[in-house]
């Protein structure tokens, strides 16, 4: 194995079955296992692929899973009324409403509804608050940059005084990920659409994450010999030998790879640890259930 490797598919792996490890052991002590409700509004099919995903990892790790499937033209107030339902169900420990959704429908409204005990997404405005005021512990964490985070410990990366840059600042992945970091003593900068000097930035950065969307934004003469690569990025690009007609590839060129310590690789690096993570985060929800509930 390549040296410089940070494999998130196989530390995902690793999480997954421990995860499953876990919830065997609360089944066989009485405990009903943790369960998640999807719900998936229109007919996107790369929003149908991401809940497949899904629900294949709750079904292997023993999970209860439901889809709950909308039209595109559904009415807000009827997935109000579910979401309400699913606050108040005790075998629901996790609740997501899988993005993007239709235009008519209101976003921050329908996020908002599910119960911050519940949003195993950790994109709850509490939760986000949480995470952004020190003393203060949120219930989950968004699960892509937790994800990243996990592999920079499980690689024993130093991060407490290093310099970390994020690219991108979107509320899913670049400014919890410059949180978290910070909540590590790194020294972090955030670059965005509108940041001066991009290149020259990246080049003070011993951990870069990327997270645009852009295909190979950032090139070899950007990253400072020896740092870490986190690449978020996926994005899809015209290749011939495929039979897809297209292959895909990170934020970063490949070329970088040369210089980086380490790097996670795409696909097979952030992806992975995406989906565990939100298991991890159902299976802690469950568990803030089960204890609250042997006290009743």
């Amino acid at each position: 194995m390549n040296p410089k490797l940070i494999d998130g598919k196989a530390t995902a792996a690793d999480i997954t079955s421990e995860i499953k490890k876990r919830v065997s052991e609360l089944v066989q002590a009485g405990h009903p296992p943790p369960g998640i409700t999807v719900l998936l509004i229109g007919d996107r099919t790369d929003s149908a692929t991401y809940v497949s995903m899904k629900q294949r990892a709750c079904q292997d790790i023993g999970f209860v899973s439901n889809i709950i499937k909308y039209p595109k033209d559904v009415d807000e107030d009827q997935i109000v009324k579910k979401l309400n339902e699913l606050n108040s169900d005790p075998l629901v420990h996790g609740i997501l409403v899988q993005l993007p959704l239709p235009p008519h429908l209101d976003e921050k409204r329908i996020t908002g509804l599910i119960s911050i005990e519940k949003d195993v997404d950790g994109f709850h405005v509490i939760n986000m608050g949480k995470l952004a005021m020190k003393g203060h512990e949120p219930n989950t964490v968004p699960c892509t940059p937790k994800g990243c985070l996990e592999l920079l410990k499980r690689y024993s990366i130093p991060i407490s005084g290093k310099n970390a840059v994020v690219l991108g600042r979107s509320n899913i992945v670049g400014i919890p990920m410059a949180l978290l970091l910070l909540n590590e003593n790194a020294t972090v900068t955030i670059c965005h659409s509108k940041t001066e000097n991009i290149p020259e930035i990246c080049r003070t950065a011993d951990i870069l994450v990327a997270a645009i969307g852009r295909a190979q934004y950032v090139k070899r003469d950007w990253i400072k010999p020896g740092a870490t690569i986190i690449d978020v990025g996926m994005n899809s690009i015209p290749d011939a030998t495929k039979k897809s007609g297209y292959r895909l590839v990170g934020d970063v060129d490949p070329d970088a790879y040369d210089v980086a310590g380490m790097y996670t690789p795409v696909p097979g690096g952030v992806g992975p640890m995406t989906v565990a993570m939100l298991m991890q985060n159902t299976l802690n929800s469950a568990l803030k259930w089960y204890a609250t509930t042997a006290h009743e």
